[in-house]
């Protein structure tokens, strides 16, 4: 875990220093989007680095040796890929092994692909950088992406298509989708809810979301027969065999506060921000997801795709608040997420990180 303790502190050292080595100033785009000037590109490279050799290089953590087993131990052919589900991420490890047998390198090129590809993103949209990055750690998003490697790597891809939903491009963005699935067939669920949050937030519709998840959280007994009945023949069918309780209730208020308060600050954050609304409905439907994971921890599988977003709208909350309140809030937030990934991490999951290369 102490490496894990300290690539905290580093990561978010370097990312602090990639803000406060530039000047900011706010600049409005055609589109209507704020741009900044960027954080300073070496620190950046210095966080990606830093977050890709810490995950690239475990060799333990969640389903990380189950994954390093079936590499070493498979030949990977063509029938093989096909009796499979995800066949692009079987397509991937049959082109990786012609080049190498070491099992280290699948675990390390989906790391830089995930962690890089989810970087560039907070680059281009957060407006404190290093709080993004630091949630990223603290709210446990990194070690799960060690975990549900395949799922983070097509969420962190269509996360990167972030910018064809703010364009409201649905064809390019679909084409993402389609190409993520095959690593993770889970991703389609993203096509119908483009055209949810391609919209104003905090309307009437986002209340019946809302009122739909308490609800369906409340009857889950009754309504999971009918949910699971529904998706028996689909590739999510196995969801419905999985009975072991739901998600830390912390969990689920440690996503939602942030919602809470773009809410609360939701005029000032469209006037910052003209385009949050796309991203403030993407964590929604996240919260609905984490909602209805009380009842069955496997839908908090699904708010994976919808919790990257979350990093972009807690970026902004500081500035949602006077000046004389912002560093109150700054402060707040670092440690309200420290002492929650304490809590996750060391006591709750007793999280061990170990390495081959990365030793204390």
């Amino acid at each position: 875990m102490a490496i894990l303790w300290i690539n905290l502190v580093v990561v978010y050292i370097f990312s602090l220093f990639s803000r406060y080595l530039v000047k900011h100033r706010t600049i409005y785009a055609g589109s209507g989007i704020p741009m900044f000037e960027k954080p300073n590109k070496i620190m950046v490279a210095f966080v990606i680095a830093v977050l890709v050799l810490v995950s690239g290089l475990r060799n333990n953590i969640g389903d990380t040796y189950t994954y390093i087993d079936i590499y070493k131990n498979t030949t990977f052919t063509w029938s093989y890929i096909v009796s499979k589900k995800d066949m692009g991420f079987g397509i991937f490890q049959m082109i990786l092994k012609k080049f190498t047998e070491d099992p280290q390198m699948l675990i390390f090129i989906c790391a830089l692909i995930t962690n890089l590809l989810i970087v560039l993103v907070l680059y281009k949209y957060t407006r404190l950088f290093e709080l993004s990055i630091y949630v990223y750690i603290t709210s446990g998003m990194y070690v799960v992406s060690m975990n549900g490697i395949r799922q983070y790597l097509a969420a962190a891809i269509i996360f990167a298509a972030t910018k064809y939903i703010m364009d409201g491009n649905w064809k390019k963005y679909t084409l993402v989708i389609l190409f993520a699935s095959l690593f993770h067939g889970t991703a389609l669920i993203l096509i119908p809810m483009y055209f949810i949050v391609r919209r104003k937030a905090w309307t009437t519709t986002t209340f019946l979301i809302l009122s739909f998840a308490v609800l369906f959280a409340m009857g889950y007994s009754q309504l999971s027969g009918l949910f699971f009945s529904a998706i028996e023949d689909t590739q999510y069918a196995e969801y419905s065999k999985f009975s072991e309780g739901g998600a830390n209730i912390i969990r689920v208020f440690i996503y939602i506060i942030p919602i809470a308060l773009s809410y609360l600050g939701r005029e000032k954050l469209r006037e910052l921000f003209p385009n949050s609304d796309y991203i403030v409905n993407m964590t929604i439907l996240g919260a609905v997801f984490m909602v209805i994971s009380t009842q069955n921890w496997i839908f908090a599988r699904f708010s994976i795709y919808f919790g990257l977003y979350n990093l972009i709208i807690i970026s902004w909350i500081v500035q949602l608040f006077v000046r004389r309140e912002q560093k109150l809030i700054y402060y707040s937030i670092l440690v309200f997420y420290f002492l929650y990934c304490f809590y996750e991490q060391v006591i709750s999951l007793g999280i061990l990180y170990r390495s081959n290369f990365i030793q204390l």
